[in-house]
């Protein structure tokens, strides 16, 4: 009886242990997870944030702005423009769309 209860009592202390282990790497999967998906709620709020900035930066009216500000750009009006002349163009004849149409 001796050999059965030192058996018995050795198989609890392991039980007991395993679950010790069990429970700790449950909590700590937990925090893991909770860390995870408080990146991924920073992620979205990150991207929605991207997402307003790439749709504010994209309007003409911004770009306008920057192109007066930054690189001194201004509107052409009419006395600053200057035509060309002497330049004349060919007139652009189509191509044939097959063999048979170009022999007719």
């Amino acid at each position: 009886m001796n050999r059965l209860t030192f058996f018995l009592l050795a198989a609890l202390i392991l039980c007991a242990l395993s679950l010790v282990s069990a429970q700790h790497q449950a909590r700590t999967l937990f925090v893991a997870l909770e860390r995870a998906q408080a990146e991924e709620r920073q992620l979205d709020i990150d991207w929605a944030r991207l997402q307003y900035q790439q749709s504010s930066l994209g309007k003409s009216a911004r770009i306008a702005d920057a192109a007066r500000a930054q690189l001194r750009m201004a509107p052409a009006n009419p006395g600053k423009t200057q035509y060309l002349s002497g330049i004349v163009l060919p007139p652009a004849q189509p191509a044939p769309a097959s063999e048979a149409e170009a022999r007719q």
